[in-house]
């Protein structure tokens, strides 16, 4: 008899969504980088949306399977971009923003076509998407001009991107639970 695998989406969308929230209270400049989000990023962001990638890969599920793992791995070598360089290890130098901004711009790429793989699906996944490539390109955009309300703006539309998975993350999560649709998406 095969086991019935929970739905791993929830974990997923709310480790994406809170380090997401997280990072960008402090890209709206309210609070420095701090332990709180290092931490988020390695284990939440990190590593949870990882086990959720892992997950739908069992169930067969490959573009869930592909969204969080690769998102956990971004969480993850981002917390890494900061901290390698406090460590003395050769070649770990302090990444200069313009470089950084291409590494954005990278993960807005790949964001743009997974947002190409929610057409079709619900429109809460579609804006979770669509926002994150938004997200990604104006972080770019601010890191290669040295714009700071552009950075700013970006917070805002991080703290909604963010919301945005965290509402999708409670409602499949309380539809499972409750075995109906408590919330639309």
């Amino acid at each position: 008899m095969e086991t019935k695998l929970a739905n791993p989406a929830p974990l997923g969308l709310l480790g994406f969504a809170m380090t997401t929230i997280l990072l960008n209270i402090h890209n709206l400049g309210f609070f420095p980088v701090t332990s709180v989000i290092l931490a988020m990023g390695i284990f939440y962001g990190g590593m949870a949306q990882i086990v959720a990638g892992l997950l739908c890969f069992k169930q067969g599920k490959t573009f869930a399977a592909t969204a969080f793992t690769s998102y956990g791995f971004f969480w993850l070598t981002l917390v890494a971009t900061w901290m390698l360089p406090s460590t003395g290890v050769e070649n770990a130098a302090a990444t200069p923003p313009a470089f950084l901004g291409w590494y954005l711009a990278l993960w807005g790429a790949f964001t743009a076509f997974m947002w190409i793989g929610t057409w079709g699906n619900s429109k809460v996944q579609q804006f979770v998407f669509f926002s994150l490539t938004v997200l990604f390109f104006m972080l770019a955009a601010s890191l290669w001009t040295g714009n700071e309300a552009l950075h700013k703006a970006s917070g805002a539309i991080g703290i909604i991107c963010g919301s945005s998975a965290f509402y999708l993350g409670v409602a499949e999560l309380l539809e499972e639970v409750k075995g109906k649709k408590l919330l639309p998406y």
